[in-house]
């Protein structure tokens, strides 16, 4: 058991830091090849995104395993990218720009979602949502200057690590109104598991305190979740899509 967890805490750190990559080079290539993201759910990188950018801020006041701030900034930087190639291959749909007006519903804005949210037909406030995410939780940081036990810390690390656990959950549901897996790489989903298998042995295997239970939790409800896209992609596979069964029937 000493050879195991010693084995997990030299190859899980080296296989988090490489995860971004491993996870989502080859769909960044798909969509780049194929000249469409169409299945593939663009709140991934969304939810990736504000995810790693919020755990990058956590970092100062939890001070937790410097392999996984790593991987924060290694993800931020390849979910930039897949959010590019996305947005610049994405099919015809509607979309508005990021602030209606006031009084206005947000479900005449047409995606059911607040001002449209993550919807937006331009690809401006996409990087401008980031920008303001990023500059406003540095002017906190700045102002607050927060340590491990206040409660702005808690609570930036427990709403990062929530949001990066309902990962699969688009994609989930994609899957589902299409009743296909067409358009999400398989080896995405692939890495996904393993990666849970990774991170739950190296976060069970590591010192007491050397990873908060915030992680743990979270990831185990991730991995749950990428567990049924593995049942959905087998009850489904890469086949056509309602979309396109009705394009041909008519």
């Amino acid at each position: 058991m000493a050879i195991l967890s010693t084995l997990i805490g030299i190859f899980a750190p080296m296989f988090l830091i490489l995860s971004p990559f491993t996870s989502y080079t080859d769909q960044i290539l798909s969509i780049h090849r194929t000249r469409t993201s169409a299945g593939f759910a663009l709140d991934i990188p969304g939810i990736m995104l504000t995810a790693s950018i919020l755990k990058i801020f956590y970092w100062p006041g939890a001070r937790y395993d410097v392999a996984l701030l790593v991987q924060a900034f290694l993800m931020v930087g390849v979910q930039m990218t897949l959010l590019k190639v996305a947005l610049d291959n994405r099919p015809a749909w509607r979309g508005e720009r990021p602030f209606t007006e006031v009084g206005k519903s947000y479900v005449e804005t047409g995606s059911g979602r607040p001002f449209d949210f993550w919807r937006w037909k331009q690809q401006r406030p996409y990087w401008e949502y980031l920008v303001f995410l990023a500059f406003g939780l540095l002017a906190l940081h700045t102002l607050l200057q927060p340590d491990g036990s206040s409660l702005y810390t808690k609570l930036i690390g427990g709403l990062g690590l929530t949001i990066e656990a309902t990962l699969p959950l688009p994609q989930l549901y994609a899957n589902y109104c299409a009743r296909s897996c067409k358009g999400f790489r398989v080896s995405v989903l692939a890495n996904w598991l393993f990666g849970d298998m990774m991170k739950m042995g190296y976060f069970f295997a590591s010192e007491p305190g050397r990873v908060p239970w915030a992680f743990k939790m979270c990831g185990m409800f991730q991995a749950g979740c990428d567990v049924c896209l593995g049942i959905q992609y087998w009850m489904y596979g890469e086949g056509e899509t309602i979309d396109d069964i009705e394009t041909r029937l008519s």
